[in-house]
């Protein structure tokens, strides 16, 4: 099932299910009360849906079998913002060699070019290893845990911090957690998955190459209002039988700027549930990214967002995440 969080008429946000090809999404929430006539909450919003587990998924299912015309929104038209919005937490994880590969030397061009003599600064870097992929990156997964009030939907619009002139994107996707769990053995972390969705992990270049020497991680590099685009759906399990065979498709203003593909993700979201949740317990709703797939961001490319630059990030089987970038301190 595809489920979405959408703003009805009065304004309020409802939880829904993509049908008919992502035309139409149906209010489970009025839908049941006429079917069932439940009251129990159980489809208030996604996350209380994520909660209830498979029962309450099934009963979607249910659902979706009746006569359900009265309860139809047009998708055309309709608001939508991330599936779970805010979600009760959120970690970004590093599972792509190849984009680590690329951004690395890529993000030693960007900090050689600041320098008196880039090209001297450039060999010295290179001479002493600076800005490469860290040994720990092949013996455990690696995340931080990002900012989950920053999270939006698509088809909003993200205004830029005026702290940064260098703009780029992120091509991502991600899995939510579906029960509380800890200690979760690899062979079973599959079962632990609730759904699939794509993350525009939005990305001050300036402000992250600046501050990563700290040995913290990202902070104002990622940091800031409308930085995570999440949608435009969420993909339930049941519907993504292999999610490491998928075609992953960035594009800016309708340009091709990058592909690749799930299946060369270095570290799998087994290993990273796994990983995490060693003496750590997860809850209902909580999101992990993927982080960017190969060719997946334009610092690979050595290519920068302009103000009014529209990202369209695509992943097979889940949809089109589309945000517009908004600059206005970087216009004349």
């Amino acid at each position: 099932m595809k489920l979405v969080t959408y703003i009805d008429d009065s304004g309020r946000a409802r939880a829904g299910a993509l049908i008919a090809q992502g035309q139409s999404i149906v209010d489970l929430a009025g839908l049941d009360t006429t079917v069932n006539g439940a009251a129990d909450g159980a489809f208030s919003s996604v996350l209380t849906m994520i909660e209830g587990g498979q029962p309450v998924l099934d009963r979607a299912y249910r659902l979706l079998e009746t006569t359900h015309d009265d309860y139809l929104v047009a998708r055309d038209g309709t608001v939508l913002l991330a599936p779970v919005q805010p979600v009760p937490q959120m970690r970004d994880c590093l599972c792509f060699e190849k984009h680590l590969v690329q951004a690395f030397a890529a993000a030693r061009q960007v900090r050689a070019s600041t320098a008196d003599d880039p090209a001297a600064a450039l060999a010295e870097m290179e001479r002493t290893g600076e800005l490469r992929v860290p040994a720990t990156f092949y013996e455990q997964p690696i995340y931080y845990k990002a900012n989950r009030f920053a999270v939006t939907g698509t088809d909003h619009d993200v205004t830029w911090p005026r702290y940064s002139q260098l703009m780029d994107f992120e091509l991502e996707f991600g899995v939510y957690i579906n029960s509380t769990c800890v200690d979760v053995p690899k062979a079973r972390a599959r079962d632990v998955i609730y759904g699939y969705t794509i993350l525009n992990d939005f990305s001050a270049r300036d402000a992250q190459t600046a501050e990563m020497g700290g040995q913290l991680g990202p902070a104002k590099g990622k940091d800031f209002d409308r930085a995570n685009p999440m949608g435009p759906c969420l993909v339930t399990a049941d519907e993504m039988p292999d999610p490491y065979d998928l075609t992953m498709i960035a594009r800016v203003n309708g340009e091709e700027w990058g592909r690749g593909n799930s299946g060369t993700m270095h570290w799998s979201f087994e290993d990273v549930i796994a990983h995490i949740s060693r003496s750590e317990t997860l809850y209902p709703g909580e999101f992990l990214g993927s982080g960017t797939v190969g060719n997946g961001c334009g610092l690979e490319h050595m290519r920068f967002l302009k103000h009014g630059d529209t990202v369209e990030l695509e992943v097979e089987g889940i949809g089109v995440l589309r945000n517009r970038v908004l600059a206005p301190h970087l216009v004349g």
